[in-house]
């Protein structure tokens, strides 16, 4: 790795025209003052970044359950998978991974398996780090199957800014832990619900890192 690559990271493809887009503002910026127009390059450089797309290093070792998302943990509770999944009514630990809009947004599968379900919902743009966002916000759900049979699911939360959930993946589809499978634009909020019995390896407040940091083992049960 040399030191461009340090600071250069590939973008993702849905970047790509919301770049071009800012690009253009800057360009008629320029052409009304020049202030204006540095304002616009630092905005279009935000742009790139926000939309970057870095490869990750995901922990081999079978069992682990890594983090979907960039940012910081801001829930660990129990609590019941969305509904529209169609998973056992009965409260789950979840994990909650709030992204804000200086995070990489390129989400990340937690753990391998069959996608069975994904449901999207319309909803409310509440600032996502506050617990009702899981309820009122919108958001779209999937419901992973391992090969054990038991269950994971992930759900892509829509924050204050955000207004637009993608989701790149499809019913059947078997995707690896940390393959990519979403993305939310701009600052939102990722959603674990951890198998019954499994406890989570990381505390509120802790840096995670989308595709590498685990979060629970499901080779070392445990509460909540």
């Amino acid at each position: 790795m040399n030191m461009l690559s340090t600071f250069i990271k590939p973008m993702h493809r849905e970047g790509v025209r919301f770049v071009a887009i800012f690009a253009a503002i800057t360009l008629g910026l320029f052409l009304i003052a020049d202030v204006l127009g540095w304002i616009g390059v630092g905005l279009t450089v935000w742009c790139y970044y926000f939309f970057r797309d870095p490869e990750r290093v995901t922990p081999e070792r079978e069992g682990l359950i890594v983090s979907p998302a960039d940012g910081i943990v801001s829930l660990i509770e129990p609590a019941v998978p969305p509904a529209e999944l169609g998973l056992p009514d009965q409260p789950l630990t979840r994990v909650s991974v709030f992204m804000s809009v200086f995070n990489c947004h390129v989400n990340r599968l937690p753990v391998a398996g069959e996608i069975t379900a994904i449901a999207y919902r319309p909803g409310k743009f509440l600032n996502a780090s506050l617990d009702k966002a899981s309820i009122d916000n919108e958001r779209n759900s999937l419901a992973i199957r391992m090969d054990d049979g038991r269950f994971v699911a992930v759900v892509q939360i829509a924050g204050l800014v955000a207004r637009r959930i993608v989701c790149f993946t499809e019913i059947g589809a078997r995707l690896a832990t940390g393959e990519r499978f979403g993305l939310i634009r701009f600052g939102s909020r990722l959603d674990v619900y951890l198998p019954e019995g499994v406890g989570p390896l990381v505390r509120i407040g802790q840096t995670m890192i989308a595709g590498e940091t685990v979060l629970a083992d499901l080779h070392r049960p445990g509460a909540a």
